[in-house]
């Protein structure tokens, strides 16, 4: 099963039309997310969230609409974003969970939302998680060889380490590395893929891994 889960990031960098694409899908909503599913007519299977930036009338709607509510204290140990992906892991056990509103906007919380796979108590979350925007699908990965395949609309393919990672191995990319050692987290952005698929393995360590492509309102690269 598969499990959406819409958080409250800037609505702008959410993939056009995705909430009238995916109305009839499994949704769970974190904070503001939970608002904008429940603005688009879409009765999520759980609310969570302080609602700290909700008006009165948007948490009256997110109570009605919603089948199941988690409410948190404004002071928490963990994110709402975290509490959600928590919840959805405890009550629902999906195969996977595609994030959506975990990017843009404030540089805190999409770093908070990367780093969440770290942070959680259940080890196989990392797998799992996946965050779509308008530009990028992020995916995490324990250690192992494995083989991707090029999304049709992205051009580019980065690997970035998120802990220390042993013998990085990227033998059929544009640009190739071979059994290397990361003690710090490292970003090896602007790769692509030479075909339709493209194989990468590493030893040790959890490796984050991004297809994207330009924004079409800046055409420029970093």
């Amino acid at each position: 099963m598969q499990l959406n889960l819409l958080v409250g990031g800037p609505v702008e960098y959410l993939p056009p039309g995705l909430l009238q694409a995916k109305k009839n899908e499994r949704w769970v909503g974190a904070d503001m997310g939970a608002v904008r599913l429940c603005q688009a007519k879409i009765k999520p299977l759980l609310a969570v969230g302080d609602f700290d930036s909700a008006t009165e009338e948007q948490v009256k709607l997110v109570k009605e609409a919603s089948q199941a509510i988690c409410s948190l204290p404004a002071k928490k140990d963990y994110t709402d974003t975290e509490v959600a992906l928590l919840e959805i892991e405890r009550r629902y056990h999906p195969e996977q969970i595609i994030v959506y509103g975990a990017t843009g906007g404030r540089s805190d919380h999409f770093l908070a939302n990367l780093f969440s796979v770290l942070r959680l108590d259940f080890p196989t979350f990392v797998p799992k998680v996946c965050f779509k925007d308008c530009q990028n699908e992020i995916r995490f990965y324990l250690p192992g060889s494995y083989t991707l395949t090029k999304l049709e609309e992205m051009s580019y393919l980065s690997f970035i380490s998120l802990t220390p990672v042993t013998k990085l191995t990227l033998p059929d990319e544009k640009y190739q590395l071979f059994e290397q050692d990361l003690s710090l987290p490292t970003a090896y952005v602007s790769n692509e893929f030479v075909g339709e698929s493209a194989s990468f393995s590493f030893d040790s360590g959890v490796l984050c891994v991004i297809q994207s492509k330009d924004d079409q309102r800046n055409n420029g690269r970093q």
